[in-house]
């Protein structure tokens, strides 16, 4: 029994998503490949043997096991003749996802051991379960696989991460973070101390990356969104400065005219 999500170009723009999960018992000898897949997959082993070929290794499987397949990687797997396997997958892509994986040793150790861990087991189950239903399956599917990968990286975790990509995580989460909460009142201190790091240190790493400082960013993005809002709204100013982290209208007023060379009011009649 098999069953598949398909994507088109839309979802490729995305950090992840499933594209294809399912369950099969195999017949004696079946064999897939060689082939090359374009996304990311991942099969767990329900029962029974198999063989999985990659980078010209062949590993041999069987309950319990697990096994990734890379995009462009030449593969190839088969079923026992005399034990063939039952297997499940969960298929995933999207521009995050081998970000996601570095986090874990998955890619350097393409099979691996689930063991007693019935968390990860279950996201299997669920992931499958999911994509039975008739609508906004996507949502939930999803969900499940944010929780996969988490627990992936944190039973799989890679040993050393090295210092420079160390810090491009700490600018992805600031980022992150700032993207999210630019809207309420918030410091680069509270910032720092959500990471964990010395306000110096986030100072330096974030500006090495980006160019700019924390702050520097932080009000560059306000009033970005803020030039948005007065293209496309009627709303007051008042509103639009509260909307992007300014309760004071006349502060946001002169940081917008310093940004812009003109008031808000000036630029709205302009645009």
């Amino acid at each position: 029994m098999k069953d598949f999500i398909f994507s088109n170009d839309y979802f490729r723009s995305l950090d992840a998503y499933v594209y294809t999960c399912g369950y099969e018992t195999c017949e004696p000898g079946h064999s897939y490949g060689p082939v090359l897949r374009s996304g990311y997959l991942i099969h767990y082993v329900l029962g029974g043997k198999g063989y999985y070929r990659v980078n010209n290794t062949m590993y041999r499987l069987e309950e319990g096991d697990a096994f990734l397949i890379c995009p462009d990687e030449l593969i190839y797997y088969e079923a026992d003749k005399k034990e063939p396997w039952t297997y499940t997958w969960i298929g995933f892509q999207g521009v995050k996802i081998r970000g996601y994986l570095e986090r874990t040793s998955l890619p350097a150790t393409p099979v691996f051991h689930y063991g007693h861990d019935d968390r990860i087991r279950l996201c299997h189950e669920k992931m499958f379960e999911a994509n039975q239903l008739s609508g906004n399956r996507d949502l939930i599917m999803n969900s499940i696989l944010y929780e996969y990968l988490f627990l992936l990286a944190r039973k799989f975790p890679r040993e050393q991460i090295s210092p420079g990509e160390k810090q491009s995580i700490y600018v992805e989460e600031a980022l992150r973070y700032l993207e999210s909460r630019y809207g309420q009142e918030l410091s680069i201190q509270a910032l720092a101390d959500e990471l964990g790091l010395d306000r110096s240190h986030l100072h330096r790493v974030f500006k090495a990356a980006t160019g700019v400082s924390p702050q520097e960013y932080l009000l560059d993005l306000r009033i970005r969104k803020a030039s948005e809002l007065l293209k496309r709204t009627d709303l007051p100013i008042s509103v639009i400065a509260l909307s992007v982290g300014y309760e004071d209208t006349l502060y946001f007023s002169r940081l917008f005219k310093k940004k812009k060379g003109q008031s808000p009011t000036r630029y709205r009649a302009l645009s």
